[in-house]
């Protein structure tokens, strides 16, 4: 339904056109918006109106029309105005009020639409009829993103994404819970997933510069079918919370760049914990001092080099071996050796999918 504020603008907007004051009611006999008082007209007016086959009717000044949507009348337009025009530009404002009508109703059936679309709320047959009667392409290629930002900035998350995509041109934005915010993004037949890399980035920055916001972007994989946006959704999600979980500096995470984070988020809770054990005991990677986890993870991104890592940590290359010698000792585990690097790498992620899942107990 239309707000209020936005019918008063657009009755304003006419007054200012036509000279004309407007009033215009709603069923239960209550005035919604007006540029101007009066006492003429009352509850009991409008209602007899309501209830009588008539289309318009004038008392005084006053010419009262109805607003309809499909044959139903929403509400009671009263246009004062003693000029023999005052009727036609009545009619004119009812004609906008009904437009208004029906434009707001198809963004709340589209914005429904896509809510139900993306929870799997809807039988095949029924997203086609439902997309044709929106207006919808349905054999559109499309990507999900996520966007995330402090709960308390939702609004204007979804303000700023507004300005920035159009359902114009095919992009609509929607959200299925408190948490973030959802853009569907239509996609040219060349644009592949370095533009979607290009969009979500381009969402992070615009976020940070125009309403001072750190936000996390994931999206999904590019879907052909309508039927297939749920599909990027559910990508998009996970790697949301993969994202979270295991590439905490990254702002933007991609489905199809998830790697062995994807994996191990999909691993059992129990399995999970008897690698853990099997593999440190009691000694978990979670209890190593920051020094040596500050090595560990240098190390890892030089590729295992010994002497880049040390040039890079400031330290003696006899230091650093010290250092990794000392975890073997702890752990049983070389990470000079490729096999056992990967498997403390591995164990690593999984200790943080540990902490991620005790968190969400709290």
């Amino acid at each position: 339904m239309i707000s209020s504020q936005v019918i008063k603008s657009s009755i304003e907007e006419l007054k200012a056109i036509s000279k004309i004051d407007l009033s215009v009611w709603d069923l239960e006999g209550d005035v919604v918006a007006a540029t101007f008082e009066s006492d003429e007209i009352t509850p009991s007016l409008v209602a007899g109106f309501v209830a009588s086959p008539a289309d318009s009717q004038v008392i005084g000044t006053h010419h009262l029309m109805k607003v309809l949507d499909e044959e139903e009348v929403l509400y009671v337009l009263d246009a004062r105005g003693s000029s023999e025009d005052t009727y036609m530009l009545g009619k004119i404002a009812v004609s906008q009020l009904q437009h208004l009508i029906v434009a707001y109703k198809e963004r709340y059936d589209r914005n429904n639409f896509f809510q139900n679309l993306l929870l799997d709320n809807m039988l095949l047959v029924d997203i086609y009829n439902r997309a044709k009667k929106l207006h919808i392409e349905a054999a559109v290629r499309r990507a999900v993103f996520l966007i995330e930002a402090d709960r308390d900035k939702d609004s204007a998350t979804t303000e700023l994404l507004g300005s920035m995509f159009s359902p114009q041109v095919g992009d609509y934005i929607t959200a299925v819970d408190e948490s973030s915010v959802i853009l569907i993004k239509e996609l040219e037949q060349d644009e592949d997933y370095e533009r979607l890399e290009q969009v979500a980035n381009t969402i992070v920055d615009m976020m940070n510069m125009e309403a001072m916001m750190n936000v996390r972007v994931a999206y999904g994989t590019i879907v052909g079918e309508l039927k297939e946006v749920s599909k990027s959704y559910k990508e998009a999600k996970m790697a949301l919370d993969v994202g979270k979980i295991f590439y905490a500096e990254k702002k933007v995470t991609a489905y199809n760049t998830l790697g062995i984070g994807r994996l191990i988020y999909q691993l059992p809770v129990n399995l999970c914990r008897i690698f853990i054990d099997e593999i440190f005991g009691s000694n978990v990677p979670s209890e190593l001092d920051e020094e040596t986890l500050t090595t560990i993870n240098k190390f890892f991104e030089n590729n295992l080099n010994v002497s880049e890592t040390s040039r890079q940590l400031y330290v003696h290359r006899n230091t650093l071996v010290y250092r990794i010698e000392k975890l073997e000792a702890s752990t049983g585990l070389d990470i000079r050796t490729f096999e056992d690097a990967l498997t403390f790498k591995i164990a690593l992620m999984v200790v943080n999918y540990m902490k991620y899942l005790d968190s969400l107990d709290f």
